[in-house]
């Protein structure tokens, strides 16, 4: 699903007018001024998924920022300094459907602040673990002392029946939480943040991912895509979101950006031929 169809960035030309309306000057923080003109880009089409790939400082996720301001996404915090929300607001677009309620930007600090939480969790979780480990024990070396105490009875029955594995599960909390990994916790956080309906701007989200779980977050892009009508704009790096089939890529390495396949891409070939030379390897394992 396309609801942004196009947008545009400030021309050489607006810029320089803008600047000297502003009366700034090379000495002041004219974020994101002259980033875009120098890489002669100043309009940026879309397709169900579009992806922004380049280096640390090519300007991506600034463009991701940009777009979200300009759509007033939710999960902004960005500051970008004194001549960012001017930018923005010189900044057009426009659209193929309505821009839908659900706009949305994940960064990868986002996921890593979840996955810091689930983090905490997991250590109250240990903790009540141990708690219950001790319980089991005494439940499990106590007789019933009153018919009428109904959990003393039912734990010292569990302590029993279960042994301590099942009787402490049966009383975790959040143990779905308890024993998810790093990469499924991620994971989670992407599914229970995208809805049906919306657009998504993704700024990195491979730095919390290991390579399998990239793959399955480019199975789950391209079913959110195709079935709920989500469309996303990430910026990346990523080989395995690169590959995301039928995105359309913009190299913000390339003066003036181009659009690109994955594979034309500089990175990709680095990866093929350093693959390539060490075939052997992998070979008859």
């Amino acid at each position: 699903m396309v609801y942004l169809k196009e947008f545009n960035l400030l021309s050489e030309e607006f810029e320089n007018g803008i600047l000297i309306n502003e009366r700034r000057n090379y000495f002041h923080n004219q974020y994101p001024f002259r980033i875009f003109t120098d890489k002669k880009l100043e309009k940026i089409d879309f397709t169900n998924i579009t992806i922004l790939y380049g280096g640390n400082g090519s300007g991506k996720s600034t463009i991701l920022n940009i777009i979200a301001e300009k759509l007033n996404a939710k999960g902004l915090n960005f500051t970008g300094g004194e001549m960012f929300q001017t930018y923005v607001d010189y900044c057009k677009y426009e659209t193929s459907l309505e821009i839908p309620d659900e706009v949305k930007i994940i960064k990868s600090d986002d996921v890593f602040d979840y996955i810091y939480n689930v983090k905490r969790i997991n250590n109250r979780g240990f903790n009540q673990r141990e708690a219950l480990l001790k319980e089991y024990f005494e439940c499990k070396k106590t007789s019933i002392r009153d018919i009428n105490d109904y959990q003393s009875i039912k734990n010292e029955v569990d302590a029993k029946r279960l042994g301590p594995s099942g009787f402490i599960r049966g009383r975790m909390l959040d143990k779905d939480v308890f024993e998810q990994s790093n990469g499924e916790s991620a994971l989670m956080y992407f599914i229970s943040e995208i809805k049906d309906n919306g657009i998504y701007l993704l700024d990195e989200p491979e730095n919390s991912l290991s390579p399998k779980f990239q793959l399955e977050l480019v199975q789950l892009i391209n079913e959110l895509s195709r079935f709920l009508k989500c469309q996303f704009i990430i910026a990346t790096h990523s080989p395995f979101l690169l590959s995301i089939p039928n995105a359309k890529i913009y190299s913000l390495d390339e003066i003036p950006v181009t659009e690109k396949k994955w594979y034309e891409l500089e990175n990709m070939q680095i990866y093929y031929n350093f693959f390539k030379e060490n075939k052997s390897y992998f070979e008859n394992r």
